[in-house]
């Protein structure tokens, strides 16, 4: 088995034009196959537990947040998930979504029993260009 220890890989042509091979003949684009933000944040006190590219965390409101990118999305056709832990009480019409995109930022709600509701353990997730 070989092993290659870097600590910067630039593509050869363009600094964001590398390909890596994957399964057995397929090839992609790395930097597309990369989250650009993610975060992991508790709705009761929008309190931040862990992220990536994520300056900060506006609570706009019952069940609405804003995370704030440390670096910017180059354009808002972005690819998202957002998930979350449910209390046992919650039964239906329940969930997490990515509501809007902006180059500097996305707002992630969450609902529970049809209405806006801050959910702990909240997690958004954010593919795309980065600026």
């Amino acid at each position: 088995m070989s092993e290659i220890k870097v600590d910067t890989l630039t593509g050869k042509t363009t600094a964001n034009d590398i390909t890596v091979t994957v399964g057995a003949t397929a090839t992609m684009s790395l930097e597309q196959g990369l989250a650009k933000a993610w975060g992991h944040f508790e709705g009761s006190d929008a309190t931040l537990d862990d992220s990536l590219n994520t300056a900060s965390l506006t609570d706009g409101g019952s069940g609405n947040f804003s995370p704030q990118y440390t670096s910017n999305m180059s354009n808002t056709n972005s690819a998202s998930a957002a998930n979350g832990n449910w209390p046992s009480q919650v039964v239906s019409n329940s969930g997490h979504k990515i509501s809007s995109f902006a180059t500097t930022s996305c707002t992630v709600i969450t609902t529970s029993n049809g209405s806006n509701a801050d959910v702990d353990d909240t997690t958004y997730t954010i593919f795309g260009d980065l600026a």
